[in-house]
């Protein structure tokens, strides 16, 4: 094999861009690339390292030697080394070698932009061409409708490694696999879309994926780049969306990562208190290095662009946001203006934002953050954050607080169940019941329910249908949606025998159920984030333990009404006040007897009357089953 042949893929405009930290698209230009240069096929590299004396490509293909393929720095001060290696391809396996003008300190890294990785443990990248033929061009085509903001979205969380297993191999589902089963199955339950913890590449199972070292590659754990597309693609083809975890807060210390790259503090920020997280044991990102903004960027860029990503769900912003997050007095130190916020990692954030929406206005981006830092999904133009949703961490531990007591005790606690109304039009909010609150102790879903089996049924029964009738969108993490009862593990698969059992099953069609109401009811979803598009009708019988609410869309007779009873009582000839006149019709009842409940019911349509009631001049009198939640719409 000869050695390195000068070439580029450089402009100058890139290097400028790069410089500026404006660059979006650097995949294209850094990495590995498989091309031919005067008729002789190999590979291209390029890789960053400003403070390298000398970089080698080593490899299988000259026997993981230093020098025998090292790269030409760039004259520009770009700190780009690049070459092309003759004979070099697909499938080949290889790492930098990095001599430090900083004491001279020598590192062995993983290509920071590889396309596909060794599997861990091994921490070499592969040159890979992951070419792929899509076919989802009508779901692209149409993803507009499918991810607006007046449009269902429905989401159902998935760890791929535990979500099912293979028991007799003791190994997890492929991707080609998952294509088939997991694409069938988030079909059969009528979720709008699949949020996957990230699948980039990372080393060590018990952070879940957490701890990125490949942010360009897809695990190699389940399969090729190019099957995790088929998976991407059939999901698509059967018109569910994929949203995926992202992690752009930090990254682990593994010698093979991008920790101290060059020998320098290069991706992280050289002040510890700025450059480490206490809690994750793991390094941050400088915001305010613009090579390091471009990365970044260009990584979500990356998952949008070339696996037709349909959002990002960014994970730890509020790690991001606050200088003083998790840190004692004394371990941070107060921006230029003396206060706690990140200015570096605001700025980041907002033209993270900026460009994702410039470039694919029909995806979301969806922000993990639980702290009251205003206008996290309003638009940067208006001087928020610009993400597309928030999740609304307060209603999930109000909410899980309040279902979690023995109903004698709730009238005493409605507040925790009514207070997210007070704010809940103040950001684009998902409710999510997230893999974090099934894990370290808190048990699951189930797990919290009070009262004997029966009851514990019907409580999450209930807490599902106020979950799917509150305004914004919604998050499910696996397992919870045929009730799960063992805590999650990522090592075991879900415990799927649990749905030869009645009750189990009614979850699980009780959660296609709601899928399906929340799809086809417009009030539903069309103002979810919109005060106009909820009223409530009575917040305030606590003796009862009753809320009822109207949710409406954009057309008055889309409007539906929602009756909710946390107690295993039940309450007839319940009267509430309505606006208007006509008839209210069953729609959907949460004891029904195929979801395990007992079948008290309202049957017909039920008249409503010319009485005044809830300070309304109609009403009407119907029952709410124990422990149960209905739904009624309005015929006139």
């Amino acid at each position: 094999m000869s050695k390195v042949i000068a070439h580029s893929f450089f402009s100058e405009f890139d290097i400028n861009l790069f410089k500026a930290g404006k660059h979006y698209r650097l995949y294209e230009k850094f990495g590995s690339h498989i091309t031919t240069v005067d008729g002789v096929e190999g590979t291209y590299f390029a890789v960053w390292a400003p403070s390298a004396k000398s970089v080698s490509v080593i490899g299988d293909f000259n026997f993981w030697v230093e020098g025998e393929h090292q790269l030409n720095v760039r004259w520009d001060e770009s700190g780009i080394w690049e070459g092309f290696v003759p004979g070099a391809g697909k499938g080949n396996v290889y790492k930098y070698k990095i001599h430090s003008h900083h004491n001279d300190i020598k590192t062995e890294k993983a290509d920071p932009y590889a396309r596909r990785c060794e599997h861990p443990p091994k921490t070499a990248s592969v040159v890979w061409d992951d070419q792929y033929d899509w076919q989802d061009a009508q779901w692209m085509k149409n993803r507009k409708k499918n991810n607006a903001i007046d449009a269902p979205f429905s989401v159902y969380e998935v760890h791929l490694g535990s979500w099912k297993k293979r028991v007799e191999e003791n190994r997890s589902l492929s991707y080609t696999e998952l294509a088939d089963e997991l694409v069938s199955y988030v079909k059969e339950m009528n979720f709008t879309h699949v949020e996957l913890m990230p699948i980039m590449e990372y080393p060590y199972d018990p952070s879940w994926g957490y701890q990125l070292t490949g942010y360009f590659a897809p695990t190699s754990r389940f399969g090729y780049p190019e099957e995790f597309k088929l998976l991407v693609d059939k999901l698509h083809q059967n018109e569910i969306g994929i949203i995926l975890d992202w992690v752009p807060s930090h990254f682990p210390e593994d010698a093979h990562g991008l920790g101290y790259f060059d020998g320098t503090h290069l991706y992280e920020h050289p002040d510890k208190r700025k450059g480490y997280h206490p809690d994750w044991k793991s390094l941050i990102f400088n915001y305010g290095r613009n090579e390091v903004k471009s990365f970044l960027i260009s990584n979500a860029i990356f998952w949008l662009d070339q696996y037709h990503a349909d959002g990002l769900r960014v994970d730890a912003v509020a790690s991001m946001l606050f200088l003083d997050y998790s840190r004692e007095d004394g371990e941070w130190e107060p921006n230029m203006f003396g206060g706690r916020e990140n200015l570096e990692a605001i700025a980041f954030m907002k033209e993270l934002n900026e460009e994702v929406y410039a470039s694919f206005p029909d995806v979301q981006t969806i922000a993990e953050e639980s702290t009251s830092f205003p206008m996290v999904s309003k638009p940067t133009y208006l001087g928020g954050l610009g993400f597309g949703m928030k999740w609304m961490m307060g209603w999930m531990h109000d909410t899980l607080q309040y279902i979690a007591k023995e109903p004698v005790y709730r009238k005493h606690h409605q507040n925790d169940l009514t207070f997210s109304m007070t704010y809940a039009f103040t950001e684009n909010f998902m409710l999510p019941l997230s893999h974090d609150e099934v894990v370290y102790g808190k048990r699951s879903i189930i797990g919290r329910m009070p009262g004997d089996e029966w009851q514990q049924f019907a409580n999450l029964r209930l807490l599902y249908s106020y979950m799917f009738t509150h305004p914004g969108t919604n998050l499910l993490f696996m397992g919870a949606e045929f009730g799960q009862r063992e805590e999650w593990s990522f090592q075991q698969s879900l415990d799927w025998h649990l749905l030869q059992y009645d009750y189990h099953n009614g979850i699980k069609t009780l959660i296609t159920d709601l899928n399906s109401l929340y799809k086809n009811n417009p009030a539903l979803y069309e103002q979810q984030f919109s005060a106009s598009g909820f009223e409530w009708i009575s917040y305030d019988d606590h003796e009862n333990s009753v809320i009822t609410y109207i949710r409406k869309g954009n057309k008055e007779e889309d409007s539906l009404i929602i009756a909710c009873n946390f107690t295993p009582v039940p309450r007839t000839d319940y009267r509430l006040g309505l606006p208007n006149q006509g008839e209210l019709v069953q729609i959907f009842n949460s004891d029904d007897k195929k979801y395990g409940g007992s079948g008290v019911s309202n049957g017909e349509a039920i008249k409503i009357e010319n009485l005044d009631w809830n300070h309304r001049s109609n009403s009407v009198e119907i029952t709410i089953p124990p422990l149960g939640a209905v739904v009624f719409a309005i015929r006139k």
